[in-house]
């Protein structure tokens, strides 16, 4: 069965075809800058890759791009179209409406443009990809992966905000995380590691990179996240500030004059490492200011390890011990010095990172010292594995007459990144 997973932004469309049996990527590639007279198509599978200027107005334009890389030319993947079986859906705002993934139907999309509002670039780009799809490849299911579902089991404690009850009860305003199905693969992917059951493990999961969170799954449920309504609360990210004083936003809309706008562009876009160094969002570039002694980039590296390991201990303290930590996606995965700074000082609390195994660079790993109480793990995410899963899993129930099975078997030989 052949899956193609589609994750549409605001002015982009990412896309991977993978054979879910063999869990193959045939195929994979962006169009970027959709809409724009720069847009271009990147297609390829690592050396092979290439990119091509093509205008693309829209996302139905970019889709029909895409359908005819994929079935036509010298990089085709495959024949026609009728090949693909099924696609899956990155959703980054299901709201309070979805706590699993879900096939795709009227009321579904009806959903999904409500919650519009919690996510503006992010849902209703999705919504395009799926009208797209829809219209391309009518016949074919659709299912739909939410960021969000992952974190319905999150207590009232831990998803209210101290407002008046009357404005969750109006608007809903609540902690919805973001980065679910990354969390939830690395979660997964870490207890086959470790040849254990999540059901029996403490666990804080770091998605670091661009944009940032932290997760505390306790025995198998996450119980707590640092993104809140929004991906802009918690950590301190690439561009987003995370979490401040609330009233610093209205402090600077009365004294800089700024409209709700574009106090919203300035914590989401002008914030965050770019904010504190001057130079960059990217890390490698405020890694090598701050070697050279710049300042201000030496203290946004700071304040970003720093914003890391006091969710670490917070989530420590909440569920009462931790029996193993998990870091992925650019930073978490690539960056030994960051991932250093975070563990400098947690030794008191069990947690020994081992120089040798810090410094490896490739695949699943432990950086742990063997002496650590608590096992530290890099796991290289891949939410497109997730949603290739729950698609085929909603499209077939789970039919075993084809000899799938996606527990242990399929997980050691997954990783398409």
């Amino acid at each position: 069965m052949n899956v193609l997973v589609i994750n549409a932004g605001s002015s982009s469309l990412k896309y991977q075809l993978i054979n879910v049996e063999t869990m193959k990527l045939l195929a994979k590639g962006i169009c970027d800058r959709v809409g724009s007279e720069e847009s271009s198509h990147k297609h390829g599978i690592d050396e092979n890759e290439v990119r091509i200027n093509t205008h693309m107005a829209n996302h139905d334009e970019a889709m029909q791009v895409v359908l005819e890389t994929l079935t036509s030319g010298p990089m085709k993947a495959i024949d026609s179209l009728d090949e693909i079986d099924a696609v899956g859906h990155r959703i980054v705002q299901g709201g309070k409406y979805f706590d699993h993934s879900v096939i795709i139907d009227d009321d579904v999309i009806a959903k999904i443009d409500e919650l519009s509002e919690l996510a503006p670039l992010h849902n209703q780009a999705a919504l395009s990809g799926i009208r797209a799809c829809q219209k391309h490849m009518p016949n074919v299911p659709m299912v739909a992966v939410f960021d969000t579902s992952f974190y319905q089991t999150l207590p009232p404690k831990a998803y209210m905000y101290a407002l008046p009850y009357e404005l969750y009860e109006k608007y809903d305003i609540r902690k919805y995380g973001a980065h679910g199905t990354s969390h939830r693969y690395i979660a997964e992917r870490a207890a086959l590691f470790l040849d254990e059951q999540m059901d029996d493990l403490k666990m804080i999961t770091c998605h670091l990179g661009n944009g940032c969170s932290v997760t505390a799954i306790d025995h198998g449920q996450a119980v707590d996240t640092s993104m809140g309504m929004t991906p802009l609360d918690g950590l301190m990210m690439g561009t987003r500030c995370g979490s401040i004083d609330p009233a610093i936003v209205t402090f600077l809309m009365e004294h800089e004059h700024l409209t709700p706008a574009e106090m919203d562009n300035l914590m989401n876009k002008k914030s965050g490492l770019l904010g504190i160094s001057g130079i960059s969002n990217d890390l490698r570039s405020v890694r090598d200011a701050s070697e050279h002694g710049n300042p201000r980039a030496q203290l946004a590296y700071e304040m970003y390890s720093n914003s890391v390991k006091k969710y670490i201990g917070q989530y420590i303290a909440v569920m009462g011990g931790v029996d193993v930590i998990v870091l992925t996606a650019g930073v978490g995965e690539n960056c030994k010095k960051m991932r250093r700074m975070i563990f400098q000082g947690l030794q008191p609390l069990g947690i020994k990172i081992d120089e040798q195994r810090n410094a490896m660079t490739k695949g699943e790993r432990e950086i742990s010292s063997d002496d650590s109480a608590v096992r530290v793990l890099i796991i290289p995410t891949d939410e497109e594995f997730m949603i290739a899963r729950d698609t085929y899993e909603l499209v077939h129930e789970r039919v075993d007459s084809a000899g799938i099975d996606f527990n242990e078997d399929v997980f050691s030989i997954a990783g398409t990144n």
